[in-house]
């Protein structure tokens, strides 16, 4: 039995965190122990005590609890209590007995543990230092910051997350199709560069419409939590700035836009990255720049990092876009008349592009053309193009490429991947629905003076006919009648129905809920944000939901709907583009069935005549139309024009100028195609497949492996956990849990490892080596002293009993800000060091997994005697096993130096090259990166080594 005595000092081996405990009280069955650390008292059975007596010995370093130190040189033991004997700082001789010990020791380091008889679970100990293992593995992974989303792996939109999120304070245009995933674009880039972080406090600007969905995307796809503001949130929270008190945060664009007084809290805070969606609506004139335009360009001039999210770039016309292009890279894109000349100049780089892709040897226009863009120091890469062997063209490509994407056109600036380029779409088809004009249109359409009017009766209906004693448009509108047999006929299936005006989709509603009883949900601006979730949700429910789900304009901005495969214009928009928006709330990524589009029309109104401009003209519905916004700025007054009231104008008047859009319209396309912007298609898409890159994330994701590790540390914190089904568990807190679980919630939850399942059952989490709880359980083991003691008795037949190894894991790492992202080069990496009695270093020739097969338990007392009777021995094999581990340092510190300075050396030629081009880049921003450079290269050779883990293992 244990032998206490008021006065002795006592260590919990479950609560280390205590500090040292003094003995109190004890009888024959119970001991009490107070921590001063904590103030508080603990009571413990005599035979089962998790408590370890704390002894120092000669050498060690000891603190008395008035704050001085000093260095044991004997330890005298009098009637149960110790005496340290030693030495202060300044060599005088002082005596310090037990009970005067410093409250606040705590045994951190694997060496005081070990020695102080702290001993681990062996289980625990190979989970240490399988977690160091798995986390140097993904901080070095080139892929890191992309395996961790729930989304699907598509080639274009990995391709852009890893080209964008591995620059430092990226600043770029995300500019793909409708439907083709620039959220989920942004996604990635955004949990890469938190996951790096690279960022940690960002701000997210969209339109009121789309918070909501933005918040739920980003939780339920990246895990990150962030806090939607608006003006009731601040206003909760004015005894501060309100932005300063979360680092993720979303809020409308209107938001700031119309308070200037929070628009400049925002401005106090340091955002590392700016967020904005719909960028399209930042319209700008040299003269007149919109006050949307002005926030977000006195906010990216202060924040390093800048998405901008659009799908129709040059929607509001050339200088908008280029205003859009200047926010992004002032330096790049410093004046407008420069960048037009330029544009307008673009064939001659498409064609040196296509001969650069598709031929082994560059003829000679092609040269003079690459000379004259780039000057004649490209002439090295020509010739090895024309001259060098197989690997010396290729490499010369890239680099050409490359320098060519840097300095003309868009550049590095802009994404914009196209369906047509990336294929795999489902198709388009349309039918139109010709209706009668009903006599009371008729009339009102001859009272009518505006085209608005003719495009929507019933508004003119409304103004010139309907008072409170005449019926609802409704009851006179054919396209009613039409409606409700069509969904009839499509019974159960989902169909989306897209108006212009809330008030329309509102009356839609009611015609159809009293006329037919069709379950009918509503989605319009006048709604609250919560109350368009609801019915957005209630359409998606595939058991329970509405049919149909009629929506005004703003429907066809930013909600996705693909799994619907019916598309009903109850109108049609003015614009092409508008028009492409509402078809592709369905013609997206994830649209599994052609598309029917139905588009009902009244004779005999600009209905008719839009509808026939559109599928005659540009050919809209059943293809996206690229030329269409340039179609427009032609041809778009004329057409209006025809639309007006008292032109009275026929199908047959206006088929002349359908015939001249189509005939533009095609000129366009081959205009488009013929000089389409090729470095703008490589920046987007790559030069190579993106197959590796899936396979790379596929490699790194290893289910299985994830889900053999996170059982094992799930056990070691007592969480329980079962099988679910394949790659799926079912996990809950344990009622011996160490300490509460990362992200656990108190009834449990069902996660998969299996990203097919992840996308197929959303009440799952979706676990991968990036997920929070994957992430801060690994941190919280790694920051604990859990398993980093271990002592095992090694079954080898080979050994002689008694024969004694030492394994002592180390971690070398280096210190410095964040900003120098040192883990890139040298990340928190493990040596491993097994040393014999012959003071040999076999942890080249034994494996760790061959050694810890061989390993069986030893009892916790057994351990301790262990310990205590191979202390000197043990200390020897340890300034061994130092040793050892010092010697593999420099040749990692070496290459981690290395890859620093070839990485930043490769951005300032890059800057020093755009300032040849352009004198507006700064001499300031190459001596930044190479101050950078010299502060990283400084921190990494001071990299500093530290024991881990210490593992003590008797053959017998």
């Amino acid at each position: 039995m244990t032998s206490f005595v008021p006065g002795q000092r006592w260590i919990s081996d479950t609560e280390t965190e205590q500090g040292l405990g003094t003995v109190l009280t004890f009888d024959s069955r119970m001991v009490t122990l107070l921590f001063p650390t904590t103030g508080e008292t603990r009571l413990y059975s005599i035979n089962n005590c998790p408590l370890s007596r704390v002894q120092f010995n000669p050498g060690d370093k000891i603190e008395s609890h008035e704050g001085w130190t000093m260095t044991v040189t004997e330890v005298i033991e009098e009637n149960g209590l110790l005496m340290y004997r030693g030495v202060l700082p300044d060599g005088k001789p002082k005596e310090l007995p037990e009970s005067e010990l410093g409250n606040f020791i705590h045994f951190n380091k694997p060496q005081d543990r070990m020695l102080a008889g702290q001993i681990d679970q062996n289980s625990n100990f190979s989970l240490r230092y399988k977690t160091l293992l798995n986390n140097c593995r993904l901080l070095s992974s080139p892929v890191r910051g992309l395996l961790g989303a729930r989304t699907s792996l598509i080639p274009h939109q990995l391709h852009i997350a890893r080209e964008v999120s591995g620059r430092h304070a990226p600043r770029v245009m995300l500019a793909d199709e409708v439907g083709m995933g620039k959220t989920i674009e942004a996604g990635l880039i955004l949990h890469q560069q938190l996951i790096t972080e690279r960022a940690s406090r960002v701000l997210i600007l969209v339109p009121e419409t789309l918070q909501h969905q933005w918040l739920v995307e980003m939780l339920r796809r990246f895990n990150l939590h962030f806090g939607l503001f608006d003006e009731e949130r601040c206003r909760a929270i004015e005894d501060e700035n309100p932005f300063n008190t979360g680092q993720l945060i979303l809020c409308s664009l209107d938001f700031l836009s119309q308070s200037e007084h929070r628009f400049q809290q925002a401005l106090e805070v340091d955002w590392d990255l700016l967020i904005v969606d719909e960028a399209h609506h930042l319209v700008w004139s040299e003269e007149n720049p919109s006050r949307e335009y002005q926030v977000v360009e006195t906010l990216s001039s202060q924040i390093p990092g800048l998405l901008l999210l659009t799908a129709t770039p040059e929607q509001m016309g050339p200088e908008s876009h280029f205003a859009r292009l200047r926010l992004l890279d002032p330096d790049r894109f410093h004046d407008l008349v420069t960048y037009q000349e330029e544009e307008k100049n673009y064939e001659p780089v498409a064609e040196a592009v296509q001969e650069l892709l598709e031929n082994n040897h560059l003829p000679e226009v092609a040269c003079q053309h690459l000379t004259g863009f780039l000057g004649h120091d490209c002439q090295p890469l020509i010739d090895l193009i024309n001259n060098g062997s197989s690997e010396q063209k290729e490499t010369a490509r890239e680099q050409l490429l490359k320098t060519l994407l840097d300095r003309h056109g868009t550049g590095r600036v802009l994404f914009r991947n196209t369906r047509a380029a990336v294929g795999g779409f489902p198709g388009r088809v349309v039918q139109g629905y010709a209706q009668k004009l009903p006599e009371l249109y008729q009339i009102a359409q001859e009272e009518e003076t505006e085209a608005r009017g003719s495009l929507y009766p019933e508004l003119a209906y409304q103004s010139h006919i309907c008072v409170d004693d005449m019926d609802p448009w409704w009851k006179v509108d054919p396209r009613i009648d039409w409606l409700i047999n069509l969904l009839k006929l499509l019974k159960k299936q989902k169909v989306l129905v897209i108006c212009a005006n809330a008030n329309t989709a509102l009356d839609l509603e009611d015609a159809l809920r009293i006329l037919s009883g069709i379950p009918t949900a509503v989605f319009h601006e006048n709604m609250t944000i919560v109350e368009r979730d609801r019915a957005a949700a209630w359409f998606a429910d595939e058991e329970y939901g509405a049919q149909v789900l009629v929506c005004s304009e703003i429907g066809s901005e930013g909600r996705n709907f693909q799994f619907a495969h019916h598309l009903v214009l109850f109108d049609l928009p003015a614009h092409p583009d508008l028009l492409e928006q509402r078809i592709g709330r369905l013609d997206r990524i994830g649209q599994t069935e052609t598309i029917k589009i139905h588009v009902p029309f009244i004779e005999g109104t600009g209905q008719e005549l839009m509808f026939h401009w559109y599928d005659q003209g540009l050919n809209a519905f059943a293809d996206t139309c690229p030329s269409g916004s340039m179609v427009f700025e032609k041809l778009g007054e004329a057409f209006t024009e025809a639309l007006a009231p008292e032109k009275k104008t026929t199908l047959a008047d206006i088929q002349p100028l359908i015939e001249e859009t189509a005939d533009l319209n095609a000129k366009m396309n081959k205009h488009l195609h013929n000089g389409r912007d090729r470095l703008l298609e490589i920046n987007s898409r790559g030069t190579l497949s993106n197959e590796d890159l899936i396979n790379d994330i596929e490699a790194q994701e290893e289910p299985r492996q994830l889900k053999r590790y996170m059982e094992k540390l799930f056990e070691g914190f007592g969480v329980e956990s079962e099988d679910h089904s394949k790659h799926c568990l079912v996990v809950r807190p344990g009622s011996h849990m160490v300490t509460s679980f990362p992200g656990l919630p108190a009834d449990g939850m069902t996660v998969t490892f299996d990203r097919d399942m992840a996308l197929s059952r959303e009440d799952m989490h979706f676990l991968t080596w990036e997920h929070p709880m994957v992430r801060e359980s690994m941190d919280m083991l790694l920051t604990s002293e859990m398993g980093n003691t271990s002592v095992a008795l090694l079954k080898n037949k080979a050994l002689k009993p008694g024969t004694m190894l030492l394994e002592a894991i180390y971690v070398l790492g280096a210190t410095g800000e964040k900003k120098l992202q040192l883990d890139r080069y040298l990340p928190a990496t493990p040596i491993r060091c097994l040393i014999d009695p012959g003071m040999n270093n076999l942890s080249e020739k034994v494996a760790f997994d061959t050694l810890n097969a061989q390993l069986q338990p030893v009892k916790k007392g057994m351990a301790k005697k262990l310990v205590k009777a191979q202390r000197e021995p043990i200390l020897t094999m340890l300034a061994r096993a130092e040793q050892a581990a010092k010697e593999q340092v420099n040749p990692i510190v070496t290459e981690a130096c290395k890859n620093l300075l070839s990485h930043v050396t490769e951005e300032i030629k890059r800057l020093a090259a755009l300032k040849a081009v352009n004198p507006n880049v700064r001499d300031e921003e190459i001596e930044h990166l190479k101050l950078r450079a010299a502060l990283g290269h400084q921190c990494l050779q001071k990299a500093m080594l530290r024991l881990d883990g210490l593992r003590l293992m008797i053959a017998g």
